[in-house]
């Protein structure tokens, strides 16, 4: 009895969990795709369209769209793609997916597919843009339809987004994310719809603030060599490789050696080794600036949907990297068009626009405009906008998104589309020095060059061969040429436009179009030493290149060895690369305070080198205004010490003050503490040059003369290295 009993209750288990097992295979069974097909979707017309999605292993699925028909078989794995025959644009039509069940997607488009990709100034959406309260509700266009991709960024490739398409309607344009979908790709596609009369689709896939590299495939980064290091780093971070799994395998091994020990350790009852660390690249990532994590989490759950090509606004992120955004551009472009087998992807994308970037370096976002500008060239079916004459130097967001998406259709419908428009402004093609004046031919002259506010052209600047730093140069526009001089320039040697990170020039082509930023010519290379008379008589000790400093200072030349006389007199120079590009120098030298050689240079902690007094005899020359210069000056006086210190004039240095850092300070603790190393004329109230906080090297204190508009006159807590593009200091003596 009991045996029957559960004999019983054990088969009637068995057939429930039966029966559930079967019930979860129906319904695993199910043909499914990916959420990116849907109903009210746009198709890229005139190219195959591929489907996929997941079924029953073996199964046998169709799909039909309009007369296009096609049939697959779902693989083991219960995957399946298909590829429809190229269509014309049109519709609406309906999409049927048949297998075991019947998927219908309702009013699909046939027409122009468009990515729409990249950091903030992409993401922000229509109601944060200009105009906002008169587009929203005119964005009642059912032939644009809109797909906003959520934001996630993972460690593997995701198959799904949770996304749907959506018809442009005053509410669906203005709704999630920054202010609603993408302002740059609304304007770009109501632009195309309105030029090509065919139906768009945009797919908004954007994050403020993100990078580069974690919108670009891995296998984007496989092919550019300045990248290596990137491409090996996402492919440990891949579950799915060989090499994240003969990372795994070293992990195992190392844990497994230590378990042995940790095991003897406990026999022998000594101390165990430390435990090995779980290494960082096989975590997940932290967050989502990781590379190819967006494309993990974002793109590849709708490749290969069929798009024509994408925009692309980014880069402020990346903005200090100079020429290796254009390999990392091309590691982009490269991958977007492997991973979707299409190597004429189209790819539009913008000049970020001019910015303040609080005491940067101008030239640091001018030498970023270059990068991007060299991926024309470089790339091919690509193409560049400008914005320097619709920026906010306020505000790294200018709110003018229906002129970046005007100017990108222009691109793409003359590129793409075969369109006879004028898509580019003024852009330099070659330089010919006629005498004082440099001629410049250009391009991108459409109906011709012309000035944007009726003033003379602006932001053009030459420097000349033997003398001088930039200069503002006189610009007249020739036919398609731009013929500069300057008073001060007399043997050119090369000219820059728009080289400054807050530039807004007024050249534009007749069509509205603005010049891109460049620069031309050699640059010539001249020592300032040669301004100062009395340095020929000095012999070099010590030549540093700043951009190296930090808490141990290796010296690019250090001549000790080679002086084996006393010497009487030290000489130190500093040279910048002033905030407008100026060269700027100084030189300071005066009777030797010390007769070792090795407390010349910065005063570290090693050097023992530790001075605060007033030096006899200073000699100054400069091209920095309002410095003092002359010889047998009085006031000169050196801090220069490894240690903390305060404002405090503990020395009672003539007109130094104790409300601020300036020319008399106090040290303290601890020895090996903040650092400075200045000079200065304190009866002209001045500091000739000051380097502090060499421990911090691109964040030190660097400046000559006093600190503009902050009571600590001597640059302490400028943190202002970086803004520098050159940096030297040169120690010499004048042997006796």
């Amino acid at each position: 009895m009991r045996m029957s009993s559960l004999s019983g209750s054990w088969s009637g288990l068995v057939a429930a969990v039966s029966l559930l097992f079967a019930g979860a295979l129906t319904g695993s069974a199910e043909v499914k795709l990916p959420k990116i097909f849907g109903s009210n979707m746009v198709l890229q017309r005139d190219a195959p369209i591929a489907v996929w999605g997941w079924a029953a292993p073996n199964e046998a699925v169709s799909v039909a769209v309009g007369d296009a028909k096609a049939d697959a078989k779902a693989t083991a794995k219960g995957e399946w793609r298909l590829d429809l025959p190229a269509m014309k644009a049109g519709g609406p039509l309906k999409m049927t997916v048949k297998g075991s069940n019947e998927v219908v997607f309702d009013n699909v488009m046939v027409g122009a597919v468009w990515l729409c990709s990249g950091q903030s100034n992409m993401e922000m959406g229509i109601k944060a843009c200009t105009d906002a309260d008169t587009e929203i509700p005119a964005a009642n266009n059912p032939a644009i339809r809109l797909f906003k991709v959520p934001k996630k960024f993972t460690q593997a490739p995701q198959n799904d987004v949770d996304a749907v398409w959506k018809v442009c309607t005053p509410e669906t344009v203005a709704e999630g994310g920054w202010g609603g979908f993408s302002g740059a790709g609304y304007y770009f596609g109501k632009e195309l719809n309105k030029a090509l009369n065919v139906p768009v689709g945009l797919i908004d896939a954007s994050w403020g603030g993100t990078r580069i590299e974690p919108w670009t495939p891995p296998a984007g980064f496989a092919k550019i060599p300045a990248l290596a290091s990137v491409y090996e780093l996402v492919q440990i971070m891949d579950p799915g490789t060989d090499l994240h799994k003969q990372r795994l395998e070293k992990v195992l091994n190392d844990v497994g050696a230590w378990t042995e020990q940790a095991k003897k350790s406990i026999v022998e009852k000594t101390a165990a080794p430390i435990l090995p660390k779980y290494p960082d690249e096989l975590l997940p990532p932290k967050d989502q600036q990781v590379p190819a994590t967006l494309y993990n989490g974002m793109l590849h759950p709708i490749v290969p949907f069929g798009i024509r090509g994408a925009i692309w606004y980014q880069g402020e992120s990346n903005h200090g990297e100079g020429m290796l955004y254009t390999e990392k551009t091309k590691a982009l472009v490269n991958g977007w068009r492997e991973v979707w087998k299409n190597p004429k992807l189209q790819y539009f994308f913008v000049q970020i626009a001019p910015f303040y970037y609080g005491e940067e370096n101008p030239n640091v976002v001018a030498e970023f405009w270059e990068a991007q500008a060299a991926v024309v060239p470089a790339v091919p079916d690509t193409g560049m906008i400008v914005t320097t004459d619709i920026s906010d130097l306020k505000d790294i967001h200018p709110k003018n998104k229906k002129e970046v998406g005007r100017r990108l259709s222009l691109l793409a419908l003359a590129k793409t589309y075969g369109k006879d428009v004028v898509c580019v402004g003024p852009s330099f093609k070659s330089m010919s020095v006629e005498g004082a004046k440099v001629r410049l031919t250009m391009d991108g002259v459409g109906g011709g060059l012309a000035s944007r506010d009726g003033k003379p052209l602006d932001w053009f600047e030459m420097i000349d061969q033997d003398e001088g730093g930039f200069v503002k140069a006189d610009a007249a526009i020739d036919g398609a040429s731009i013929v500069l001089s300057a008073p001060s320039v007399k043997k050119p040697a090369a000219v820059r436009f728009a080289w400054s990170k807050i530039a807004e020039p007024n050249l534009m082509n007749k069509e509205g179009l603005p010049g891109v930023p460049f620069r031309a010519g050699e640059v010539p290379k001249r020592d300032q030493l040669v301004m100062v008379p009395e340095a020929k008589d000095y012999q070099l000790v010590y030549d540093l290149d700043l951009s190296k400093l930090g808490a141990a200072i290796t010296y690019d030349v250090d001549n000790r060895a080679k002086i084996n006389k006393p010497f009487d007199r030290v000489a130190y120079i500093l040279e910048l690369e002033a905030q407008g590009g100026q060269p700027q120098y100084v030189y300071a030298s005066m009777d030797a305070f010390t007769d070792d050689l090795g407390k010349l240079g910065v005063p570290t902690v090693a050097s023992g080198a530790n001075f605060q007094q007033k030096v006899n005899n200073l000699t100054v020359f400069s091209n920095v205004q309002g410095i003092v210069t002359g010889g047998g000056l009085k006031g000169g006086n050196i801090e220069f010490w490894p240690n903390n210190y305060g404002p405090q004039n503990s020395k009672g240095i003539p007109n130094a003050t104790n409300d601020g850092y300036d020319f008399g300070d106090q040290p303290s603790d601890p020895a090996d503490g903040y650092g400075s190393m200045q000079i200065h004329n304190f009866e002209a109230k001045q500091i000739l040059f000051a380097i502090n906080s060499w421990k911090s090297g691109p964040q030190a204190d660097i400046g000559i003369g006093n600190r503009k508009d902050d009571k600590n006159a001597d640059w302490t807590f400028a943190k202002n290295g970086s803004s520098y593009a050159k940096k030297r200091l040169r120690v010499l003596v004048h042997l006796k």
